[in-house]
């Protein structure tokens, strides 16, 4: 059976260090990671009366794992601007819990730059916000800054379709 449908001579799958994350309808700027996409069901233990010796297992309660975005520092005020919706320094006034959620996109690339898959996630919002690393004056490391991302649930866009390479 072949891996791929449109291009059958292909053998190797998709490489994970071409993406992009689309917050606001805008991508965001030195975005260098993106965890995991992952969501896992409870299971339920079921048992009958008139069966005793053996239990059922039901799918019960689906969870969502939080997704964690890093960047470089750079100007970009995305992740700061967006943290600050939830928790503001001046205070809860402040703090917006009106658009404090966000839907948004992850658009992963093939080699050549083709987008071959998108997800969008719902209902984001950020409970985590790491603005600064650690700041040591040895190393010889990129400063990231990095948000942690709740969500409620995340579907695979079916119109991104793989594309015919060249």
């Amino acid at each position: 059976m072949a891996r791929f449908s449109v291009n059958t001579h292909r053998f190797d799958p998709y490489r994970n260090f071409k993406f992009r994350v689309k917050v606001d309808n805008q991508y965001v700027a030195g975005l260098s990671k993106c965890t995991a996409l992952k969501r896992s069901t409870e299971v339920t233990q079921w048992r009958e009366g008139g069966d005793p010796s053996t239990s059922r297992q039901l799918p019960g309660k689906t969870k969502y794992d939080p997704v964690t975005l890093e960047s470089g520092l750079t100007h970009d005020l995305t992740f700061e601007t967006w943290a600050n919706l939830v928790h503001n320094f001046q205070g809860d006034a402040a703090s917006s819990l009106r658009n404090f959620r966000k839907d948004i996109i992850i658009d992963v690339y093939n080699e050549a730059g083709q987008k071959v898959h998108s997800y969008k996630l719902f209902r984001c919002w950020v409970s985590e916000y790491q603005a600064l690393p650690d700041l040591d004056a040895s190393a010889n490391a990129v400063a990231i800054q990095h948000i942690k991302l709740e969500n409620e649930g995340w579907e695979r866009d079916p119109s991104v379709t793989e594309p015919a390479e060249t």
